[in-house]
């Protein structure tokens, strides 16, 4: 870990290092997202469950509108900043997975990773059958580093600045018993993820860890939502991380900050796992330090939206980012279908 990275055991001992806004007051008993999306008719969580079991849920109306528009406004931003846009694979081999630090081995172990894995096999354009296993992602960034697995860069190239959109699935295997309700935890939802591949210079890197932080805030800041970021410690860090923050937005019906993001500088530990490397000045071969941040994912930051911008009345104020995506400035009660 870096020198400026708080020693600390777990979660409890992370610190707080910038908040933009406060909690918000309500003069009435504010509603949960639950009860506002049953009530709105936005999310229908009875069905999801219907469907695709626990966790699953069905955005509808408004819904769906506000979290096309948070998506497509991250994107946008994070092209404006010199992001390159790709849409990845998210059904990928295994090596991609232990190559970004999403297995907690060598190999996959359904007891403790969060990830899917595919059982039935491929069939080729030959015809044959291929027994290669296959795996949905969490996030995009594992797809994202692979797409310069076991290449040799040009220096000239870096950094790197890559945006990925995806849809992203976690089977919350250790996760039993947490956050049972509403849209918290869920197996699958879109966000859009940040990548950054610098040449091997901690000064660069950081300057570019401090870049994409800097996006992913300004993006709660655009939705006017309160939230803060923490500075994980050593202790609460996953493997191979040099340094982390994390994005923790307002809500209410939690009466706490619930994590909308993070942002980790790994150096060169996911690099050298996927063997992507650079060719120097004078010619040497090192090894490229890997980044990532998110961007904004969903459903969480709909949390934030429909809890801190509830009206007395049961209604939803749209965002003034929103309203083009939603074509409206509040959200009443509809007709459910």
């Amino acid at each position: 870990p870096s020198a400026d990275t708080p020693r600390g055991k777990d979660d409890s001992e992370n610190v707080e290092v910038y908040r933009s806004g406060e909690p918000t007051k309500f003069d009435f008993k504010p509603r949960s997202h639950i009860e506002l999306a049953e009530s709105l008719d936005l999310i229908d969580f009875e069905r999801g469950a219907k469907a695709a079991g626990y966790r699953g849920y069905y955005l509808k109306n408004e819904a769906v509108m506000l979290q096309m528009g948070l998506l497509t406004h991250a994107l946008k931003k994070a092209i404006s900043h010199g992001f390159t846009p790709i849409i990845p694979p998210t059904l990928v081999k295994e090596f991609v997975l232990f190559g970004s630090g999403y297995f907690s081995g060598r190999k996959y172990n359904p007891e403790t990773d969060e990830i899917y894995k595919i059982a039935n096999e491929d069939k080729l354009a030959d015809g044959t059958l291929q027994k290669e296993d296959r795996f949905l992602v969490g996030t995009a960034e594992p797809s994202l580093l692979a797409y310069y697995a076991n290449e040799v860069l040009d220096e000239k190239q870096l950094p790197l600045k890559l945006c990925g959109f995806s849809q992203c699935y976690r089977s919350e295997i250790g996760s039993y018993g947490k956050d049972t309700k509403g849209l918290y935890r869920v197996h699958e939802f879109m966000k859009v993820e940040l990548v950054g591949i610098t040449q091997a210079d901690v000064a660069v890197a950081e300057k570019l860890h401090t870049e994409m932080l800097d996006l992913a805030k300004e993006l709660h800041t655009d939705l006017g939502l309160p939230y803060r970021v923490i500075q994980i410690c050593t202790g609460d860090m996953s493997a191979g991380k040099y340094k982390q923050f994390d994005i923790e937005a307002w809500m209410p019906s939690r009466d706490g900050w619930g994590e909308t993001g993070s942002a980790s500088n790994f150096l060169d530990w996911q690099s050298q796992r996927l063997n992507v490397r650079y060719k120097d000045a004078q010619g040497e071969f090192r090894h490229v330090y890997m980044l990532n941040a998110t961007a904004l994912p969903s459903p969480r930051p709909l949390i934030a939206i429909l809890e801190n911008y509830q009206t007395k009345e049961g209604e939803v104020v749209v965002p003034q980012l929103l309203r083009d995506y939603v074509q409206k400035e509040k959200i009443g009660k509809s007709k459910a279908v």
